[in-house]
């Protein structure tokens, strides 16, 4: 018997942090940046092959001032179906990674760096309680993925080669030079039996980067992704799957897959397997439904198309006993999930198994049979939970409740919204509405970066986007899929394609002046925002467009396009899916569609905030930029820089920085005074001590 929804959040309040269950008795019913940096999602889910219990993964934010800053913690948590009550395995500081149930089903096996470990380790949970048992381990190197054999006897690792003796011993004499793209060391693959020490480990040697495997019905054959090198450019262009003999760790066959590769997964008769890749070498994304039959032999098989050209993308696949294909798929804004028949490598029928217009899905587990699945999902009016569907019935579940305070908050309405691009191009975008207040209304615009991704219609506030958050100050709030972005196929992902910064954010503007025309934003008082290509965009929209916009806040943002490929680890991705040309081609061209050409132009105040290790995207695009308009004075502009945070921010203490300052500048820029910039100082302990006095308060009944 399924408990209704009511009493399953009444057993995941018991669950929440302590703080965070308290918030739901604040006097105030507006989400606050606090409420961001302490909000709860479940991050993963697998349910169990017998569908009788789902593993999930809790991500449980540090509270900035409060803990030791870092990343947020994630704890192991089980659901019995039947019953509804869900209960914590796992929850120390060191985290869990990695979750999947032995094949027996009886335990769950999970990565983590547990007291007395030097290295991560696997280790397995029985799911009828007791302690979490260290399964395989190594003395020199972390375990960084895995996965069981069928039967479970065995177990295939992935473990990242060990430095030199020889450099350790260099480095404690003070010598730690690093020779850039040269002292890489590999993912090597291993096989281990759980629990026996006497057993070592084997290695399978090749002469490649492994970073995913998956095993083989007949448990004698790996699938692997495999690299020629460690390098993010080559994770990213030259991931091919390879099929390696386990007995005799010899390559058996290679898929040719072009350009990108995702998820792949066995047909469990052997035949084959699907992949989610790339479509060409061209091919901005890993989105497309390809079939390769088991390849044997070094002339390699190339991969055929499963599906039609539609607007649609594809994120994951899994294969059910009876043949069909679970796939997983992004159509504009939404989700959608469907089970596939094929005839060979064709589809011949489709059945949808999830309302189009509901939760937008970010992962999805099968029981063995199929009956029963476990769901990841987002709406617009929580962060990501966890949900459960009867396949026969139809019967979908929200099985968590990880912010029980959200349903005392008054939330802005949010809908998908279409708009023509000047050239009559169909744009379609994400519009959160003011919570209050009178049309038309200050609008922010919130560009995502690639460009080869998009925004769904889920939850959508967090830390570097103000969703909710400027929505309850008044603000309208705007997420445009410009031409480029994914979820709409590959037709749509490539007419940007050597055009940066041209009609793909042309499209941010005619959205703009889409909700303009509408009645609903004020062009007056318009700021934009986005990181990585995101970033890019705003330096775009704050240079080239800054009569346009009274505020922008860039984060990890590109301002040179002819540094930035001598600058970025992703070189040659910027040339096969972008670009498509390298600056020697055409310096003139890299130059105009750089915003530092255009920094004569820039009106608008503009925040600049970036990680100090940043990989990508170099920091010195936000210091150029920032230093050719300052060099000018014709508009404020401020830079603020994350020691230890590479391409994005990690930790509780620079997320919760970050959020505050960028809502702070939008409110002076673009509603408020304006002028000279507010002061660079941030008194964190205003904001924590607000929601102390509001916990006060409900724990005294004042």
């Amino acid at each position: 018997m399924r408990l209704p929804l009511e009493l399953l959040v009444t057993a995941a309040v018991a669950l929440a942090p302590a703080g965070a269950a308290l918030q739901a008795g604040a006097a105030d019913d507006t989400l606050t940046p606090w409420h961001v940096a302490t909000m709860t999602s479940v991050r993963s889910a697998e349910i169990s092959p017998d569908g009788r219990h789902v593993a999930y993964v809790l991500a449980v934010p540090r509270e900035p001032w409060g803990d030791d800053d870092g990343p947020a913690r994630s704890q192991l948590h089980v659901l019995d179906w039947e019953s509804g009550a869900a209960r914590p395995f796992v929850t120390a500081d060191s985290g869990v990674s990695s979750v999947q149930w032995t094949p027996d089903g009886k335990s769950i096996g999970f990565l983590a760096k547990r007291d007395g470990d030097e290295h991560t380790a696997l280790y397995l949970i029985a799911v009828d309680g007791g302690e979490a048992r260290r399964a395989v381990s190594f003395d020199d190197r972390d375990v960084g993925d895995y996965q069981f054999a069928p039967d479970g006897t065995r177990v295939a690792l992935i473990a990242q080669a060990p430095a030199p003796e020889a450099r350790e011993k260099q480095e404690k004499k003070g010598f730690k030079q690093e020779i850039y793209e040269e002292d890489w060391r590999p993912g090597e693959v291993w096989i281990a039996v759980p629990f026996d020490e006497d057993a070592e480990p084997r290695a399978i040697a090749l002469d490649a980067h492994v970073s995913d495997l998956e095993w083989a019905p007949d448990g004698a054959h790996l699938a692997l992704a495999a690299a020629p090198t460690a390098l993010v450019d080559d994770s990213y262009m030259r991931r091919r799957v390879w099929i390696v003999d386990v007995a005799s760790a010899s390559v058996a066959g290679r898929i040719e897959n072009p350009g990108k590769l995702g998820s792949f997964a066995w047909k469990p008769d052997g035949s084959g397997l699907a992949l989610v890749a790339a479509r060409h070498v061209h091919d901005g994304a890993a989105a497309r439904l390809l079939w390769a039959s088991a390849p044997a032999g070094d002339a390699g098989v190339e991969p055929t198309p499963m599906l039609g050209e539609r607007e649609r993308d594809e994120d994951d696949v899994r294969w059910l006993a009876d043949g069909r294909l679970l796939v997983l798929g992004s159509e504009g804004a939404w989700s959608a999930l469907d089970a596939y028949s094929f005839d060979g490598g064709r589809a011949v029928g489709r059945t949808p198994l999830v309302p189009r217009e509901g939760p937008v899905w970010t992962s999805v587990s099968a029981s063995r049979d199929g009956s029963r699945m476990a769901l990841v999902g987002s709406t617009p009016e929580h962060p990501p939970e966890l949900f459960t569907l009867e396949v026969a019935s139809g019967e979908l579940a929200r099985r968590s409740d990880s912010n029980p305070w959200l349903g005392a908050l008054r939330l802005a309405r949010q809908e998908v919204v279409r708009f023509a691009a000047r050239d009559g191009l169909e744009v379609e975008g994400v519009l959160i509405h003011p919570r209050d207040g009178a049309a038309p209304a200050p609008l922010l615009v919130c560009v995502h970066g690639g460009p080869e991704a998009h925004l769904s219609n889920g939850w959508l506030t967090r830390y570097a986007y103000p969703g909710q958050l400027a929505a309850a100050r008044g603000y309208a709030v705007f997420h445009p899929n410009y031409r480029g972005s994914t979820g709409r196929g590959l037709a749509y992902l490539e007419r940007s394609q050597g055009d940066p910064a041209g009609k793909e954010f042309d499209d941010v503007v005619d959205g703009v002046d889409h909700l303009v025309a509408a009645g609903i934003a004020d062009r007056a008082r318009v700021g934009v925002t986005g990181g990585s290509y995101g970033g890019y965009a705003t330096a775009w929209c704050s240079t080239y467009y800054s009569e346009r916009f009274a505020a922008g806040v860039m984060f990890v943002g590109i301002s040179d396009k002819i540094s930035k490929v001598g600058t970025t680890d992703i070189a040659d991705e910027e040339f096969y899916v972008h670009a498509l040309k390298r600056p020697w081609d055409d310096w003139d061209f890299f130059l105009k569609r750089s915003p530092i050409y255009h920094a004569d132009r820039g009106k608008t105040p503009l925040l600049i905030l970036h990680g100090k290790d940043d990989p990508r995207v170099d920091p010195g695009q936000s210091r150029e930029l920032y230093r050719h308009l300052k060099l000018r004075g014709a508009a404020p502009v401020r830079l603020v820089h994350y020691p230890g945070e590479g391409h994005g921010n990690r930790k509780a203490a620079a997320q919760f920085d970050y959020n505050l300052r960028m809502l702070r500048w939008f409110d002076h820029y673009v509603v408020g005074p304006g002028g000279d910039p507010p002061a660079f100082e941030v008194d964190y302990e205003e904001h924590v001590e607000k929601k102390d006095e509001d916990e006060e308060s409900e724990a005294t009944g004042s």
